[in-house]
């Protein structure tokens, strides 16, 4: 039995991962898959977000310990939650066992612009000041900036909305987060765990040269999706797991 833990991104919870963990499950078998929130997050949205990466990472460790959930783990993560995988991993390296980071971007290995599209700042910025009062329209705007899925987009929508008016993000602890993400600094040395870093060729939002850039730096094993946009478990989740399935006989 492995266990995996799954990460997501600013202001998401464990439910947007969809039908990802059966995916998973279907490739890795002995896999088992835990997905838990970071504070301010789905079931944790009474909390108040740490302004730190390294925060987030202490909460989901004592979170996971807390449930009797051991190390070693595996981390799967993307964006933001890629950002706590590597504090994490650095930090407390014999709790892990390999990393898979999706479409993040850290510095000092990327500018800012590749880390946030400047074309999307306008959309961000009325994210911001939507908050929790439109859930519609948030919801439809992060689909478009982070899926270029075009099978059931409507049955996705329908549920991230519901999603969000179930468990909404406050706009203090969504600013909270993204402080924490553009704060952070990742170490020049690569953490001393295994390494697999995926990326959407076709990211809006993120520049996917900052994962191919983290890659090279790390010497870490690559892959990047063709078609593939920033939620690359949603876009092309069959083809994720296939690639820990390759990669982890190599370990």
């Amino acid at each position: 039995m492995s266990t995996w833990i799954f990460l997501r991104g600013l202001t998401r919870e464990s439910r947007h991962w969809g039908d990802f963990p059966a995916v998973f499950r279907g490739e890795i078998a002995d896999a088992e898959v835990v997905a838990p929130d970071l504070p301010g997050n789905g079931r944790l949205n009474h909390l108040r977000s740490p302004a730190s990466v390294e925060a987030m990472a202490d909460y989901c460790r004592a979170d996971l310990l807390a449930r009797g959930v051991r190390p070693p783990y595996y981390l799967l993560a993307m964006s933001l939650g890629a950002m706590v995988a590597v504090a994490w991993a650095q930090r407390h390296p014999q709790e892990v066992r390999g990393c898979v980071l999706i479409n993040t971007s850290l510095r000092p290995f990327s500018r800012l612009h590749e880390r946030l599209r400047p074309r999307n700042y306008p959309a961000l910025l009325k994210l911001a000041v939507l908050g929790g009062s439109d859930a519609e329209a948030a919801e439809r705007s992060i689909l478009r900036l982070t899926s270029r899925c075009r099978g059931d987009g409507a049955a996705i929508l329908a549920a991230w909305i519901a999603w969000r008016r179930e468990h909404p993000v406050s706009r203090a602890n969504a600013l909270r987060q993204l402080l924490a993400a553009a704060r952070y600094r990742a170490p020049a040395q690569r953490p001393a765990v295994p390494l697999l870093v995926l990326a959407g060729a076709k990211d809006a939002l993120v520049d996917p040269r900052c994962s191919q850039r983290l890659a090279q730096r790390w010497q870490a094993e690559f892959a990047a999706h063709p078609d593939a946009g920033h939620d690359l478990p949603l876009d092309a989740g069959a083809w994720v797991a296939r690639q820990v399935r390759r990669w982890l006989p190599a370990l």
